[in-house]
């Protein structure tokens, strides 16, 4: 088992999720998630991430959660952190993941707690990753707090760090100002990244924050290792063209697309040979139309 330290050294920098891959049936496709694997690994990124979002468990079942966890611990063979991820299950199913995940040899578990209609009270939400922290150490997803606000989110954070010494690191989805407040808070306790693209990681970077969940190195990891040595180095100027010139028109194109962000990021991951482009239905393939339009983008920045 890594140590608290270990785990804040391999949160530090880029970040990379699983993109679930399936075949054109809608069958997950395991040899395409050991290929993305070993590109994550070979990119020579610390952490790998499993997410309800980014890994579309949204549009899987229980069991093929734990098979996506366990193919993705065997494949990285200890070569980088794994960070396993729920479904927004309640107590009982929690506690018995939590379990499972350390039993196939997870780092850690992200845990996201159920709350609709806004049913948890910050000492309850606290009590869930307790109850997780108890098996395996937990990292906490802002996610959560959004449609509660950030007075909520904060108080939770305040709390879990006064009652739960098993909590170790936390994944921002909120940003903006929750995200400074958020790293001035937690940052000497636990270690802090940012989710979504670098212009979050880049307004945190002066409050501490150890590294961000990074889109490029997923195929093309040369600009996500160009956008790191400028913020190594302390050049803001390199960082923000990087942002600029990379990140924007990307984000920019791909949000344009029937199926959104993510649909776009299968294709690109398509087109650089890693995976297929297809998701499971009801969510939309990216079109051979918008496959062409990102294939023109990656020739024009010169990584295709």
């Amino acid at each position: 088992m890594k140590t608290k330290d270990e785990v804040r050294a391999a949160i530090r920098g880029p970040v990379a999720s699983i993109k679930t891959p399936f075949h054109r049936d809608g069958e997950i496709d395991w040899k395409g998630l050991r290929r993305q694997v070993d590109f994550i690994v070979e990119a020579g990124v610390g952490t790998i991430i499993l997410t309800y979002g980014d890994s579309l468990y949204t549009i899987l079942t229980d069991d093929e959660v734990a098979q996506m966890t366990k193919v993705t611990v065997e494949q990285a063979a200890g070569r980088a952190l794994v960070v396993a991820a729920d479904r927004i299950w309640a107590r009982p199913k929690e506690v018995a993941f939590a379990r499972y995940c350390r039993e196939v040899g997870a780092d850690m578990l992200m845990v996201l707690p159920p709350d609709w209609a806004q049913s948890c009270t910050a000492e309850t939400m606290v009590d869930h990753y307790a109850a997780a922290a108890e098996h395996i150490p937990v990292m906490v997803v802002t996610n959560v707090f959004i449609p509660r606000g950030m007075a909520f989110g904060l108080k939770v954070l305040k709390l879990a760090m006064e009652r739960v010494d098993g909590i170790w690191a936390v994944k921002d989805d909120m940003c903006g100002e929750f995200a400074r407040r958020m790293c001035m808070l937690v940052g000497e306790k636990w270690a802090t990244f940012s989710g979504g693209q670098k212009q979050n990681h880049f307004d945190v970077w002066p409050y501490g924050v150890d590294g961000y969940l990074a889109t490029y190195v997923d195929f093309a990891p040369s600009v996500t290792w160009a956008y790191w040595q400028a913020i190594e180095k302390g050049d803001a100027a390199a960082a923000r063209d990087i942002i600029r010139d990379y990140d924007m028109p990307l984000f920019d194109l791909v949000c344009g697309f029937e199926g959104g962000f993510d649909s776009g990021t299968h294709g690109a991951m398509e087109l650089f040979g890693i995976i297929e482009r297809w998701r499971r239905p009801p969510y939309k393939t990216i079109t051979d139309a918008e496959m062409e339009k990102l294939r023109a983008f990656f020739r024009e920045k010169k990584l295709l």
